[in-house]
C-alpha cells in the first residue's frame, strides 16, 4: 500500500523551518508495513494544496497531510478539503470544549480565532488533539483516504502514534511488507566499504537492496526488504546482516540506526558507569547530546567547558608549562582535561577535547580541524589526534569530533 505525505507551509519552501515532520511520519509508516510513494512540500495557497490532494488520490491509497490547521487566516487547509469532499465546516462540540479548557488553564480567553479551531469539516473522523488545540482530521472517498494533522512536530508525533496508525492498519493490510535494517560503520570510507562488500551485495535476491548513508566519518548502511511473508522477510533480512557484519568486521559498532551517543548511553546504563566531559573546541556539545536523553542523569555527571585557557588551568588545574610549550591543542593538555575532569566530577570515565573548530586560528603544524581528545579511565588515560579538515565549516568540525570522541568511550566499554 501506498501513501503520499504533503507538508504544507511557506516557511517550508524558504528553509525557515527544517522539514522535521516527513522523516518522522516516514518512520512510523515504514515501521507498520506501508510504502510512502513521496514527499510533497506545498505553500500555502488554495490551488497548491487542491492541486497535490487530487494528485495524491489519483496515484495512492491514502495521503497525509500537515499544516494549515490553525486558527489564522493564513490556514486554509480545511477549507480546500471542505471542497474536495464536497462538505462544509461545522462545530464540534467536544473539540470546543477541549480548546476552551486549554486556554482557560493558561489564563487566555476564548475568542472567535480560537473557536475557528472547533470547526472541522462535516464528513471528517476528528482525531483530537492532545498537545494543542488543532484536532487532525480523517476523511474517506471512493476507498481512499485523507488524513490531516498539524504541522507543529510535537503534535503531529502524538496524533500519528495514537490516532493515525492504529487506525490505518485496521482500515488497510498492508499485503506486501516491507522492512529495513541498519548496520552502522566507522572508520571506512564509503568507497572502500563498497568495494569490501561488493561481491555480497551483487549476490542480494532482487526484493532485498542495499543503501549506502555517509555521513560525519560514520557510514550507514540500510537493507531494506519486501515480501508478503513478514516472518520469512525478518529471517532472510538477518541472515543478510549477518554475511554484512561478517565482511564489514571491526568497522561495525552498531546493528541499530541510533546515534553514536544513545549507543553509549545504552553501554554506561548496562554497566553502572558513570561519565563527565572537559570540552573546549566542542563548547559543550558532547555533554548536549547526552543530556538530551531522557533518563542521563543515571550516567552523566557534569561537564567544564574549558574554552579559554585560565579556565583549563584555573579549574582542570592544567599546568601553565604544558599550555605554553604544547599549546592548548595537544597530546599533554587533553590528556589532563580528561584525567582532571574525571577526578573533579568522581566519574568512571571523562572524555576531554580541544582543537581548532576554524575558520579562524590554523597553522602549517596544527591546521584548521585539528581535534585532540582523550579518555580518562580507571586503567589509565589514552589520546588521539584527528584531523576533520576544514570542509563543512566549523559545527561540522564540531559534530565529527563528538562522534568519535563517542566511538573512543563506546570501544572502551564494548572491550570491557
Amino acid at each position: 500500500m501506498k501513501i503520499r505525505i504533503v507538508n504544507i507551509g511557506d516557511e517550508l519552501l524558504i528553509g525557515q523551518v527544517i522539514n522535521s515532520n516527513a522523516a518522522v511520519m516516514s518512520k512510523y509508516l515504514l515501521s507498520q508495513g506501508f510504502f510512502v510513494d513521496r514527499v510533497v512540500v506545498t505553500g500555502d495557497t488554495g490551488d497548491a494544496i487542491r492541486q497535490e490532494i487530487a494528485s495524491a488520490f489519483a496515484q495512492v491509497e491514502a495521503v497525509i497531510l500537515t499544516g494549515g490547521l490553525g486558527p489564522t487566516k493564513d490556514d486554509i487547509t480545511k477549507k480546500v478539503i471542505c471542497e474536495f469532499f464536497d462538505t462544509e465546516l461545522v462545530l464540534h462540540q467536544p473539540t470546543l470544549d477541549f480548546v476552551s479548557g486549554w486556554l482557560a488553564g493558561r489564563g487566555v480567553q476564548m475568542s472567535d480565532t480560537n473557536r475557528e479551531q472547533a470547526m472541522v469539516p462535516a464528513s471528517a473522523v476528528v482525531l483530537p488533539n492532545r498537545c494543542g488545540t488543532a484536532p487532525g482530521l480523517w476523511l474517506e472517498k471512493d476507498g481512499k483516504v485523507l488524513i490531516s494533522l498539524p504541522g507543529v512536530p510535537y503534535e503531529m508525533d502524538e496524533l500519528m502514534s495514537l490516532e493515525v496508525l492504529p487506525r490505518l492498519s485496521a482500515f488497510y493490510h498492508p499485503g506486501e511488507h516491507y522492512l529495513c535494517k541498519t548496520v552502522q560503520t566507522i572508520g571506512i570510507g564509503e568507497s572502500t566499504l563498497s568495494d569490501l562488500l561488493e561481491s555480497w551485495e551483487t549476490s542480494l535476491p532482487a526484493h532485498i537492496g542495499l543503501a549506502y548513508l555517509p555521513d560525519s566519518g560514520i557510514v550507514r548502511l540500510r537493507l531494506t526488504g519486501s515480501g508478503n511473508d513478514l516472518q520469512q522477510l525478518e529471517r532472510e533480512m538477518d541472515a543478510e546482516v549477518e554475511k554484512l557484519c561478517s565482511l564489514a568486521g571491526a568497522y561495525v559498532f552498531a546493528k541499530e540506526d541510533l546515534p553514536m551517543h544513545q549507543i553509549v548511553f545504552k553501554l554506561l546504563s548496562q554497566q553502572g558507569k558513570t561519565m563527565a566531559t572537559a570540552e573546549s573546541c566542542t563548547g559543550g556539545y558532547i555533554a548536549h547530546l547526552m543530556t538530551s536523553i531522557p533518563g542521563s542523569s543515571a550516567v552523566f555527571k557534569g561537564s567544564v567547558v574549558s574554552y579559554a585557557n585560565e579556565v583549563k588551568e584555573n579549574v582542570l588545574q592544567v599546568s601553565s608549562e604544558h599550555l605554553e610549550t604544547h599549546g592548548a591543542v595537544s597530546r599533554e593538555v587533553v590528556e589532563s582535561m580528561a584525567s582532571n575532569v574525571r577526578q573533579l566530577m568522581q566519574t568512571d570515565v571523562a572524555i576531554a577535547t580541544s582543537g581548532i573548530a576554524g575558520p579562524d586560528g590554523g597553522s602549517p603544524e596544527k591546521p584548521v580541524g585539528t581535534v585532540w581528545m582523550a579518555l580518562a579511565t580507571p586503567e589509565g588515560v589514552r589520546s588521539e589526534c584527528f584531523h576533520f579538515g576544514n570542509a563543512g565549516g566549523r559545527m561540522r568540525v564540531v559534530y565529527r569530533a563528538a562522534v568519535r570522541a563517542y566511538n573512543m568511550l563506546r570501544q572502551y566499554l564494548q572491550n570491557r
